[in-house]
């Protein structure tokens, strides 16, 4: 018989804490996020122990931390190095907006046709049942997390395989296509961290056929991801989102695009978001040439790539071949 512990994905989970964490101001104990919070609820009820579950509590805040989800810890005002009674929360005003904005009517019809497509509704019963419970525990919720949908949505489907290898400690098999290869890799490793870098995701690990750990791009993985039997120590995940989110980001200091970018476009509002201002135009770091030359050929005429040379031409080439395609599509 699958339990209903069993159903809960860790990715519903993981959203599932978020919502309880974002619903309090004074904080959410960890004993009561265990006890609560759908995902970790069911397992203790289960009989999961508690060094287990805390262990769990502990990874998934490494892992939203690494989102980019600021949890904040509040220690005893007393002694606030003393974490036995510390509560966690997701302060909500990072997500406020400041109260000097104003928006037109017509901005508000908008605004209420976009939310009316987010309801409570979108929250599953086990979320709404945990905010019950929270509620029942004194702890007052706040109403604007409704909203928040439980489950998240997600085209690469490595991800959902790759995250229960990670919470299990078993080694997974799939093929990775690098651009400029003939075919794909075959490829052996041990999953350590999930991580989110400009919009993308990818998966952290300790490739065992190199012998050194690696960070690789979700859509890049071409089959199904096969989860061995073959087992790793756990402890080897800590530390690992932060590691692979630094990795990341030395890469991306090292890589430049000069971009010249017209004002008011689509390409000026998307790249603006991680560019530093240059005296022509912007730089915009990044980690894969191949990427951003599709991110780039994808805005036509809106950007013009300055330097270096291998980006701009590789952007050439694919609004050439879009040309040719449109041309070839006209002829017929």
């Amino acid at each position: 018989m699958v339990t209903e512990a069993a159903r809960i994905a860790p990715e519903e989970r993981l959203v599932n804490l978020v919502v309880a964490l974002m619903a309090t101001e004074q904080g959410l104990t960890k004993e009561t996020i265990l006890t609560s919070v759908s995902g970790y609820r069911e397992q203790n009820e289960a009989g999961a122990s508690k060094d287990a579950l805390e262990k769990m509590f502990e990874r998934d805040k490494e892992n939203l931390r690494g989102l980019g989800v600021p949890i904040e810890t509040i220690g005893d005002h007393a002694d606030p190095d003393d974490l036995r009674e510390a509560r966690y929360r997701v302060p909500t005003a990072e997500y406020e907006l400041p109260v000097d904005i104003a928006f037109t009517p017509a901005e508000l019809a908008l605004l209420n046709l976009a939310g009316g497509v987010w309801s409570e509704s979108s929250m599953s019963a086990p979320a709404r049942t945990g905010l019950r419970k929270i509620r029942a525990l004194g702890i007052e919720v706040d109403e604007p997390i409704i909203g928040y949908s439980p489950r998240i949505s997600l085209r690469e489907p490595a991800f959902a395989p790759l995250q229960r290898a990670i919470e299990q400690g078993r080694v997974v098999e799939f093929d990775y296509l690098k651009p400029g290869d003939a075919a794909a890799l075959r490829r052996r490793i041990r999953p350590l961290a999930l991580v989110d870098y400009e919009a993308r995701w990818h998966v952290y690990g300790f490739d065992l056929g190199r012998g050194a750990e690696r960070t690789f791009l979700l859509t890049r993985i071409c089959s199904d991801v096969q989860v061995t039997r073959a087992s790793f120590d756990l402890a080897e995940r800590e530390g690992a989102g932060e590691r692979a989110l630094a990795g990341l980001a030395e890469v991306a200091a090292r890589q430049r695009a000069l971009l010249e970018v017209a004002p008011g476009t689509e390409a000026a509002l998307r790249l603006s978001r991680r560019a530093i201002p240059a005296g022509q135009g912007i730089h915009v770091p990044y980690v894969d040439v191949h990427i951003l030359a599709d991110e780039l050929a994808s805005y036509g005429p809106e950007v013009r790539v300055v330097e270096p040379a291998d980006l701009r031409d590789r952007v050439i080439a694919r609004l050439e071949a879009t040309l040719a395609r449109h041309r070839d599509g006209a002829e017929r």
